[in-house]
């Protein structure tokens, strides 16, 4: 199947839930129930969505969400920015040890949160000058 790539106004979202949208291209295709996800949501979010349905295939691509319409842009971005939701952590509370599994109670811009981390080396990751805790 040769991929689609969405660009400018060629398609319209319409919102489903708060991660899924239907999908309507000019030609008159439709994809139903697809989830917006970034190929590469550490470097450049903005870039490259994957529109995958329920079973994880990919439908299309958006090339740029800023070359979106801004109604349509919103849409895709809502969607977004719930999926890769991440609490940022604002204070640690208490930290313990206990076989191996590490427990943060913690703080966070969305209310207190425990986080545990059972492997040291996949549990922490650093990107720019920000550190990912992986909860397990």
């Amino acid at each position: 199947m040769e991929r689609i790539y969405i660009d400018g106004d060629m398609a319209k979202f319409t919102p489903k839930d708060i991660t899924t949208v239907d999908v309507e291209l000019q030609d008159g295709t439709v994809f139903q129930n697809v989830e917006p996800r970034c190929l590469f949501p550490s470097s450049n979010g903005r870039k490259f969505i994957t529109l995958l349905d329920e079973n994880g295939a990919e439908q299309a691509v958006i090339r740029d969400l800023d070359n979106l319409p801004k109604e349509q842009r919103q849409v895709i971005e809502a969607c977004l920015t719930e999926y890769y939701l991440i609490p940022h952590i604002v204070k640690i509370l208490n930290t313990t040890e206990k076989f191996g599994l590490i427990t943060l109670d913690t703080e966070t811009d969305r209310g207190p949160a425990r986080i545990e981390i059972r492997n040291l080396l996949y549990g922490f990751k650093q990107v720019g000058n920000r550190l990912l805790l992986r909860d397990s």
